[in-house]
């Protein structure tokens, strides 16, 4: 399975595209939304013969959905996200403007994620964690035969997501990371939504909110 990080937006989001050897693809977290960036997206879909099955948000804060319409209605494919943060999604319309994002456009869920539930695409197995704190519906996907976790704002290199958020908190968070992450093996990668990759190991050994 190879990992594709394309950044986008003001949050410099991380958003994701998984594909393995049969050119399936799934679009994690789609931050697109300037039409370059829109543009860019499209680009290495079209450059790498993929083809998108999949529309998946770990969580719905607005720098993580702003190109889930784009995506769902150029690949024809459906927004899958936890109904716990059906909620989130649905009040970044209100809120969008204020931050600058005059054209942001609406995608709604047509399929919900919980914890134990398997996304497939090709030959590629992903795990669903349920790891609220960051936000109240906050999942995370991981590949055990691959080692890999897109871990949207749970944990960051040397950091954890922000909980002043409605939604968030903080005990909550540190509860996800170490019963849910901290239970991964310590040479799992976790790409993150905004930032450079980590790995277990190292946040178990470095990160200061976690010691």
């Amino acid at each position: 399975m190879k990992v594709t990080c394309l950044t986008f937006n003001p949050f410099q989001e991380n958003t994701y595209l998984l594909h393995d050897d049969t050119n399936e693809c799934v679009v994690i977290d789609p931050g697109c939304y300037e039409k370059q960036e829109r543009e860019e997206l499209k680009r290495y879909i079209e450059d790498n013969g993929l083809k998108v099955v999949r529309l998946l948000n770990t969580h719905c804060h607005i720098d993580h959905v702003l190109g889930n319409k784009f995506v769902a209605d150029t690949y024809s494919v459906g927004l899958e996200i936890h109904p716990t943060d059906e909620q989130t999604l649905r009040a970044v319309s209100a809120y969008a403007a204020s931050y600058g994002f005059l054209q942001y456009a609406e995608a709604l869920p047509t399929a919900f994620l919980e914890e134990g539930d398997t996304v497939k695409f090709g030959n590629t197995e992903l795990q669903v964690f349920f790891t609220p704190g960051h936000a109240p519906g906050h999942i995370v996907f991981y590949s055990g035969l691959e080692k890999v976790c897109i871990g949207g704002d749970v944990l960051f290199r040397n950091s954890i997501g922000r909980t002043d958020l409605p939604g968030g908190n903080f005990d909550t968070l540190l509860t996800s990371i170490r019963e849910k992450l901290f239970a991964l093996p310590d040479d799992v990668t976790v790409y993150p939504g905004h930032g450079p990759e980590t790995t277990i190991g190292y946040e178990k050994k470095h990160n200061p909110f976690l010691q």
